[in-house]
């Protein structure tokens, strides 16, 4: 059987839910789960973070199945609802949501009786510079106002455009921000993601959102997870299938852009781009055997790589770390000119996977 396998780490990701309570004591979690929780299942996972304080969505289709797995925690939904008829949904199954534009304060305006009786917050973006969701800062005082005045409980919601790097925008909406807050206290607030826990403590407030960190990747470009004393939870490996022996001049892959320069053994592991694992890669990638990197040779094809197999010993069934603990999946994106957050998402089904 072919054998490219994915395998989820749970005493990593409770490893990673537990450093984001060091480092956000006095706040609520909300441990985002969207994206079949970054790639990595959305069942295996949330029984590793079942003591998050909250999950986060990005549609009512992911929260609805968190709910048919039997969790009962808030769940807010980061997009709010798409259409009306979504909103007597979220009543029934005790789901928040995230309002950013006109129609859907007036779709909760108009059911607000019965979301109130439930309990629920009403999540209210601020649009401070990243220009996707949310209202503009004069208006978005009078809409938590008349929220307030109507009876909803609020909090004021925002998202960083560049809290891994240091950028002027960050002190403007961290400004926009605080002046909402204080200008419609009492006002409970959330404004920080993985790379904002970390930058900015000062702005925990009521509610954090770890996305990346929980997973056990990096939302900084010049920390590792070692830096951040995070664990990696994902790790994806494949097996040598064959062993060949090429001479200097001869070619690797499709559009022979490799060409060997000696005597070289390469290894064929059941790995591609129909797997998940990317193609692009316009430097040089590695993966890991028992620890050790060597490198990928040529292109990556839909079933197949190539590595170095040079002086390795390698045997048939030889496992392969594609990223995990030994080759990290950032510094796989970083080779790729992608994140780690991409690779993570776009796994396809075809890995087998495996709860460790």
């Amino acid at each position: 059987m072919r054998q490219a396998t994915v395998y989820i780490d749970s005493e990593a990701l409770q490893y990673n839910l537990n450093r984001v309570k060091q480092l956000a004591p006095t706040a609520k979690i909300v441990s985002m789960v969207k994206a079949n929780a970054y790639g990595h299942g959305i069942k295996d996972c949330l029984a590793a973070l079942k003591d998050s304080d909250a999950f986060g969505v990005a549609c009512l289709e992911e929260a609805l199945e968190i709910r048919e797995l039997g969790y009962q925690q808030p769940i807010t939904l980061i997009e709010g609802i798409f259409s009306a008829d979504e909103m007597q949904v979220v009543i029934d199954q005790n789901i928040e949501v995230i309002v950013h534009h006109q129609p859907q304060l007036d779709w909760l305006l108009a059911n607000k009786e019965a979301y109130i009786a439930k309990g629920l917050k009403v999540w209210v973006k601020l649009n401070s510079g990243m220009n996707r969701l949310g209202f503009k800062i004069d208006v978005i005082k009078n809409v938590i106002n008349q929220l307030k005045a109507e009876g909803f409980t609020c909090v004021l919601a925002m998202h960083f455009a560049n809290a891994d790097a240091e950028h002027p925008l960050n002190e403007q909406q961290i400004q926009q921000f605080l002046e909402v807050k204080n200008d419609c206290a009492p006002l409970m607030g959330s404004c920080c993601n993985s790379a904002a826990i970390y930058k900015y403590p000062e702005l925990h407030f009521d509610f954090v959102r770890p996305g990346i960190m929980l997973y056990g990747a990096t939302p900084f470009a010049d920390k590792t997870v070692h830096d951040l004393d995070l664990k990696p939870v994902m790790t994806f490996t494949a097996e040598v299938i064959a062993l060949n022996n090429i001479k200097p001049g001869e070619h690797v892959g499709y559009g022979s852009t490799f060409t060997a320069d000696k005597d070289m053994t390469l290894a064929i592991v059941s790995i591609g781009y129909g797997d998940g694992y990317p193609r692009a890669f316009p430097k040089q990638n590695h993966v890991a055997i028992n620890g050790q990197q060597t490198r990928v040779i040529g292109r990556v094809a839909m079933d197949m790589i190539a590595i170095d197999a040079t002086g390795l010993n390698l045997e048939l069934g030889t496992e392969v770390e594609l990223w995990g603990k030994s080759r990290l999946i950032d510094d796989v994106a970083e080779a790729n000119g992608t994140i780690g957050y991409e690779l993570l998402c776009r796994m396809s089904a075809r890995p087998v996977r495996k709860l460790v």
